[in-house]
């Protein structure tokens, strides 16, 4: 198990609250990052797309499962719309969401 925990990688996506300088260039308050392992890899003004892109990033390295944790915040299709995008392009990846609540983040992404 110890083994399997520190092969999985974990995303986030969340929102910028004011200008700053990050390792994907400089973002705006309101913009969506996308985070990989702590490094924001994305910015956007989609939060799906950004996901989408935060996900594909991640399975590219490899993975059989995904887990996402919808916040509060999360647009009621995103899950459904990601769990579609895995099905029809990373084939033989299982995907499990769960309802995070009032979190911080509207998404939480693992891959292990």
């Amino acid at each position: 198990m110890t083994s399997a925990a520190g092969a999985t990688r974990y995303g986030e996506l969340t929102v910028a609250e004011r200008q700053s300088w990050t390792m994907a260039g400089i973002c705006q308050a309101g913009d969506v990052l996308g985070l990989i392992d702590g490094d924001v890899v994305v910015i956007g003004s989609d939060l799906t797309a950004a996901a989408r892109t935060v996900l594909d990033r991640m399975l590219a390295a490899g993975g059989e499962m995904v887990t996402l944790v919808l916040g509060e915040a999360a647009p009621e299709s995103l899950a459904e719309y990601l769990e579609a995008h895995v099905r029809e392009s990373h084939l033989a990846v299982d995907t499990v969401t769960y309802d995070g609540g009032r979190q911080s983040s509207p998404l939480l992404i693992g891959v292990e």
